[in-house]
């Protein structure tokens, strides 16, 4: 069975009579990973991920494809970091209006938004796309709160800590920097305490609240614990893949 899941490396002759139930668009971002991680992390992680996911569905039966990843996010934050790389929310809505154009013109009715980036926040722009689309069924998942990261690290941290440094180290170890010279991870909290909670929110400024763009540190990440996070983590977005690509809109909802 043919397995290869990505548009990009599929050409024309094997395109051009296939039928695809769900594409899937890897969406993360440009930004800097402390000192050890590159400002591509984000991609090469998503991007990995979706793959191995739609090859367990498409393995599984299921017509599944991936578009070529989005390689910008919203990171206004981090506006006095060297090179981030910004996109505004807005034109993210451009971009997931024009492709949900491009799917509905060859017959794909669904398509997932598989972002790996917390600045990305796509629950407004799938509704506002959606009611644009509303043929289409549009859905979005953040792949890294699929799974309690506890399970697997001691202090998973939010960026570039144990969690994000052991995919990291697993994946693509030859652009990781040795962790003698990543930062420690420290960051500030908001003095305003509801701002820590999950029901206020604020936008944190990243050159105030850490000296190395970390949040949590990498200093117990290992190979051995990315990858055993990497193979579950690609089990469960792979069994939502097959799930989300088998259920028609007819039977979209139940009791």
């Amino acid at each position: 069975m043919k397995t290869e899941t990505l548009l990009e490396h599929l050409n024309y002759q094997e395109l051009k009579e296939s039928r695809y139930d769900l594409a899937i668009l890897p969406w993360g971002a440009t930004e800097a990973h402390n000192f050890h991680l590159p400002y591509g992390t984000d991609n090469f992680q998503t991007a990995v991920i979706a793959r191995q996911a739609a090859e367990i569905a498409t393995i599984n039966g299921s017509k599944v494809i991936v578009l070529p990843h989005i390689p910008y996010g919203v990171d206004t934050g981090q506006d006095n970091i060297p090179f981030t790389m910004n996109i505004m929310p807005t034109t993210q809505l451009a971009i997931i209006k024009d492709i949900a154009q491009n799917l509905l013109n060859i017959g794909i009715k669904k398509l997932l938004i598989f972002n790996g980036h917390r600045g990305n926040d796509f629950k407004s722009i799938v509704r506002e796309a959606g009611a644009a689309f509303k043929e289409l069924i549009i859905c979005t998942c953040n792949w890294f709160e699929a799974l309690d990261p506890n399970q697997y690290f001691q202090n998973p941290g939010e960026h570039a800590g144990e969690m994000e440094t052991s995919l990291m180290l697993f994946l693509y170890p030859e652009i990781v920097q040795p962790l003698s010279k990543a930062g420690n991870g420290q960051y500030k909290k908001f003095k305003v305490n509801a701002l820590n909670k999950d029901w206020a929110w604020a936008e944190r400024k990243w050159d105030k609240i850490s000296n190395d763009t970390g949040i949590g540190s990498p200093n117990k990440a290992t190979a051995e614990k990315g990858e055993k996070f990497f193979q579950d983590i690609c089990q469960v977005c792979g069994r939502f893949f097959k799930e989300l690509a088998d259920t028609s809109e007819e039977e979209f909802y139940e009791y």
